[in-house]
């Protein structure tokens, strides 16, 4: 029955739109190509619908496919609300390089002296050892750190995704909330970076690169640099800027009642089931830890907004917000070898990292090196492509297209709108 209301759902309320009108393309028939394969994906139930853009060359082509609900009544819109998970680490990014042009950060300073619940770092001698087993760090955390996400702690993917070791375990009685923006954190910033910095680091300062953490306590050195809350900071430098009038940490009422489904495939079944999350109204209020790693709620012509800001390096409609240094900062690879490496194949299988994003480093099936963007868990992608003046985001509330294939088919299909 599920499945069946899924398929009424996609074929009732699929749209598209060209924007601007023009002759046909050599892309077009690649834009057919991907509507088919993300309908086709609807229409198996793999997920309740999906919105997504691909602008090149400035045409800019947008699908609606499907429904927001599992039952198939609300239909996906261009203005559905979705949450960005960690679609929200290369926005906080790009703000923190504001705040270093703006002198009020260095990339090379130690955070010690906005984030003093860091000086001192003790690191374990072994990762999965007891807290008290640890040597000095050799050097402080610095800003660039966080950002490249070298800061020493992070995500444990292997062996085995947060496996019961002692940091981890304290971690979570702590209720740092490190691993996931659900369920939210009850914490103050001043009072989860006061916690976050009674735990040692995993690994010494610039050796790895480990997922997340760096976003987080990003997030807080941001709001005491700029003397406000995070969120305002963002509103009043990049928000309001590039008009995003419908990002934010929380959404009016009737943006958050818009909200669509968070859903996953039952392993047993493969049916779509909802996932646990946040409910809607719990966005209609601002969090007390705003996550700079996955806290942000954003509309498909909003994030689009943010993406062409970079594609433009820093320039919004003829008024330059950022430098184009800084842009290339942030979507330069700033990983050793040795780093990639040793992240295995899961989260960046292969690809660099910059600032708050991923950076391909190698030639693959979506594009030559130097493409740049990433995913959210919650079933969110986005990529520019500055050889061939491309963006590509879709956006869904499917946990499993990460992991199924559909983002990665969408990546490649949107690609090859280019070509």
């Amino acid at each position: 029955m599920r499945r069946r209301t899924l398929l009424a759902g996609a074929g009732a309320v699929g749209a598209s739109a060209l924007i601007p009108p023009g002759p046909a393309s050599a892309g077009l028939s690649g834009l057919t190509e991907l509507r088919r394969a993300m309908a086709a994906r609807v229409a198996r139930g793999e997920m309740t619908g999906i919105v997504y853009l691909v602008a090149h060359r400035g045409r800019v082509h947008v699908e609606t496919i499907g429904a927001a609900t599992l039952d198939g009544a609300t239909p996906m819109r261009r203005s559905t609300p979705f949450r960005l998970a960690s679609l929200t680490k290369p926005v906080v990014a790009a703000a923190a390089m504001m705040l270093v042009e703006d002198g009020k950060l260095a990339l090379d300073e130690p955070v010690d002296r906005l984030l003093p619940e860091l000086a001192g770092r003790r690191v374990l001698t072994r990762i999965d050892g007891p807290l008290d087993q640890t040597v000095p760090a050799r050097r402080a955390i610095t800003v660039e750190d966080l950002l490249t996400f070298r800061m020493g702690h992070g995500i444990i993917f292997e062996p085995s995704f947060q496996p019961p070791y002692p940091i981890i375990t304290a971690a979570a009685g702590l209720q740092l909330a490190m691993d996931q923006p659900d369920p939210r954190t009850p914490l103050s910033p001043d009072e989860w970076i006061r916690r976050f910095g009674t735990l040692p680091l995993m690994y010494q300062p610039g050796d790895r690169w480990q997922y997340n953490t760096g976003a987080l306590v990003l997030g807080v050195l941001l709001a005491r640099a700029a003397g406000r809350p995070l969120e305002d900071f963002l509103r009043t430098r990049l928000f309001r800027p590039l008009g995003m009038r419908h990002t934010g940490f929380s959404l009016p009422r009737s943006q958050a009642a818009r909200l669509p489904d968070l859903y996953a495939a039952n392993p047993q079944t493969g049916e779509l089931e909802l996932a646990p999350g946040s409910p809607r109204e719990d966005w209609t209020r601002p969090p007390a830890f705003p996550s700079a790693a996955a806290g942000l709620a954003s509309t498909l012509d909003d994030y689009h907004a943010f993406g062409r800001f970079l594609l433009n390096r820093g320039v919004h409609r003829g008024r330059r917000l950022l430098s184009a240094a800084s842009v290339r900062l942030l979507t330069t690879n700033h990983l050793t070898p040795q780093q990639i490496a040793d992240t295995g194949q899961f989260p960046l299988a292969g690809m660099g990292w910059g600032y708050g994003m991923a950076v391909s480093v190698t030639p693959d099936e979506i594009s030559a090196p130097g493409r740049y963007g990433w995913d959210g868990g919650y079933g969110t992608t986005w990529f520019n492509d500055p050889h061939r003046d491309l963006t590509a985001i879709a956006l869904t509330q499917s946990f499993d297209f990460l992991f199924n294939g559909a983002s990665v088919e969408f990546q490649r299909l949107a690609a090859g709108v280019a070509r």
